[in-house]
């Protein structure tokens, strides 16, 4: 299990290993922002697999932590990357439900950015506190079809905690607005 500086520590290696290009578009160190967001509302098994896929989600729509690629097309391949990266991650657990609830998850903040709807932060707070759980579909799908985000949010306050939740969408709409 991998935690605290040694989550970033890991994505920056195995990252900067898989291609020059990602390790060319790492930040110094002095400019990277190690705030895990989501990772502390869920189990800490899951939270470097959480971490990898919301790095690679902020590279799509955000602004990340660890990388500054030189361009937008070097930002959305490293982005994928780093959501395959972080699936093969937490399908390691072999919790086929918890890579189930990652991919709705990718799936469904892809179709809101694509429409400019708000509801990914109460969809990512969701889904990092009760992954793999089974709990999410019919909140997911309140969102989805009716752009209804609270009962996402509900869950997640009732499985983190309002403050934890607070704090982690403060910091979401830090990187993505």
């Amino acid at each position: 299990m991998v935690v605290g500086d040694a989550i970033w520590d890991t994505i920056a290696g195995e990252s900067s290993a898989e291609s020059p290009l990602w390790a060319q578009a790492l930040r110094p160190g002095v400019e990277r922002e190690l705030e895990p967001v989501f990772s502390p509302l869920g189990e800490e098994r899951f939270g470097l697999g959480l971490e990898t896929i919301y790095e690679g989600y902020l590279m799509h729509y955000g602004r990340p932590r660890l990388f500054a690629p030189p361009d937008r097309d070097n930002a959305l391949l490293l982005g994928d990357y780093l959501y395959a990266h972080g699936l093969v991650r937490v399908a390691s657990f072999r919790e086929v439900d918890a890579v189930s609830d990652l991919a709705e998850l990718i799936s469904l903040c892809s179709q809101l950015r694509a429409g400019d709807l708000d509801g990914d932060g109460a969809a990512w707070a969701a889904s990092a506190a009760l992954l793999g759980r089974g709990q999410l579909a019919a909140a997911r799908d309140a969102l989805r079809m009716g752009g209804d985000p609270d009962p996402l949010l509900a869950l997640a306050y009732d499985a983190a905690g309002e403050g934890a939740v607070d704090r982690a969408l403060a910091a979401h709409r830090v990187r993505v607005g």
